[in-house]
């Protein structure tokens, strides 16, 4: 028997994450995609898994694979000088009582290829192309309006439509908004370097002067992905040449891998994506009624952090043991919040304390000491 039927609006790894969970504790689950196609629905070139996303994803069937398609690495970060000389090798964070590694590298199209066939698999129903128009609420029931011209009635709507999330209008009379840190990222495929057995930073000065940071991912044996974060204007649309000669000047003055990668890869690579990054961090409840927001609709994290997937799959999982729990609905959802709010905002103060301390450093914060306690912290149940 079902334990009700749920609408969950967006296929990317938090909806997906989410849509197994629940589908496991029993729930009839349709996911709505606005992408006309899973290929199209997948953002950005990899994915940094820390131990508590590889925890979060075994839990819901689908570490294993990840760990096999990808770039499990002994270490988290291996920290070297603008002139490439080994400075530091952080370990990462153990879990007790799992084997997994202290970080894993993925191409996010392998990640969603994972998901999506294991969301498929356990029963969970997928429909591209379309997105809502409405959402109408009553006591036993919510009307989803679609932009195909159906109408769904649905025991519970699920937001994880992102950083844009038009879901967190339905939750909010006044929905907070995406704030930018007034950094972007700049990230490219490349092959892996024989240095890339973990995450690569280095750190050092543009031609400006103004400090750069720099990383370098893991994603499989012989791919990786580099990224380096800038002050931009985001109202500037960069086309792909001023991207690269873009890259090559705030790599302009770095020796060791960055220089490889700036003399060898820059010219010839794949495209470059630029993103922006924002922030957001909805107060408590994530919910109104029988309308619910998970992973960035809610709690958008900086990519310093490493956690937006981890934090939106537990989220899934949360919600799942929450609403399978014998409690009423209002309870149920409080409950899923009460759980995840401190986490997520942990998280998110992190991040954006971290991009600030770039902009006006100060001697009272270390960002590597703090991102190390940050992940340590993360250690904890769920």
């Amino acid at each position: 028997m079902s334990n009700g039927n749920v609408l969950i609006l967006g296929a990317g790894i938090g909806g997906l994450a989410t849509a197994i969970a629940l589908s496991g504790a029993g729930y009839e689950v349709t996911v709505i995609e606005i992408q006309p196609s899973m290929h199209s629905s997948v953002y950005g070139v990899g994915i940094i898994q820390a131990p508590n996303q590889l925890r979060a994803l075994d839990a819901i069937g689908c570490a294993r694979q990840c760990v096999e398609q990808g770039y499990p690495a002994k270490f988290m970060n291996r920290v070297y000088d603008r002139d490439g000389n080994l400075v530091r090798t952080v370990p990462g964070p153990k879990i007790p009582g799992h084997d997994f590694p202290a970080m894993n590298g993925i191409t996010r199209p392998r990640l969603h290829t994972i998901l999506t066939e294991k969301a498929c698999s356990v029963g969970a129903v997928i429909e591209y192309d379309k997105t809502i128009t409405d959402i109408k609420q009553f006591d036993d029931r919510v009307e989803v309006g679609l932009t195909d011209g159906t109408t769904r009635t649905v025991d519970l709507v699920v937001g994880a439509d992102g950083v844009r999330s038009v879901v967190r209008n339905h939750v909010y009379a006044l929905p907070p908004e995406p704030r930018y840190t007034g950094k972007s990222v700049l990230r490219i495929n490349i092959p892996r370097l024989p240095e890339m057995d973990a995450i690569v930073r280095q750190e050092g000065r543009n031609v400006n002067g103004d400090r750069v940071g720099v990383g370098m991912v893991p994603l499989a044996e012989d791919l990786g992905y580099l990224f380096v974060n800038i002050v931009h204007d985001r109202s500037v649309r960069p086309s792909t040449d001023e991207l690269r000669a873009m890259l090559k000047r705030e790599l302009a003055d770095f020796g060791g891998p960055s220089g490889v990668v700036r003399d060898r890869y820059v010219d010839t690579g794949e495209e470059i994506v630029l993103r922006p990054e924002e922030w957001v961090l909805g107060p408590a409840p994530w919910h109104k009624g029988r309308v619910v927001l998970i992973g960035d609709a809610v709690h958008a994290v900086t990519p310093n952090t490493a956690q937006g997937a981890a934090q939106a799959i537990e989220d899934g999982i949360v919600l799942a043991e929450c609403l399978s729990a014998g409690r009423p609905l209002e309870q149920a959802l409080t409950a899923y919040t009460g759980r995840r709010y401190e986490r997520c905002k942990l998280v998110v103060d992190y991040g954006y304390k971290a991009r600030q301390w770039e902009f006006h450093p100060t001697p009272d914060f270390d960002p590597q000491e703090m991102g190390i306690r940050m992940r340590q912290s993360l250690v904890e149940p769920i």
